[in-house]
């Protein structure tokens, strides 16, 4: 079972860090809500117009958009229980 941390003062006062996430978060959803951005057929990649590399090239993106977000978030995981001297380790 997953033990997580409980979020300490410390973590809950970093407003720079929600606010900063929040923002990767809109960009990655707004590059793809906003369609004037991507509603051309030029310029041309090969025989793909803009509009299909631009959608393939915003979902590795908003991946990475979201991997920042989430190792911005994340806390110290919590630490493994020590066996007790003689018995095994739960499960």
């Amino acid at each position: 079972m997953v033990r997580h941390t409980p979020v300490t003062k410390s973590e809950a006062r970093r407003p720079a860090v929600k606010v900063t996430v929040a923002v990767l978060l809109a960009v990655a959803i707004a590059g793809a809500l906003w369609v004037p951005i991507y509603a051309h057929s030029l310029p041309k990649l090969g025989d793909f117009p803009f509009f299909y590399w631009y959608q393939l090239i915003l979902v590795p993106v908003t991946a990475i958009l979201r991997w920042i977000s989430y190792l911005l978030l994340r806390t110290k995981p919590a630490r493994p229980a020590r066996a007790r001297h003689g018995q095994g380790v739960r499960r």
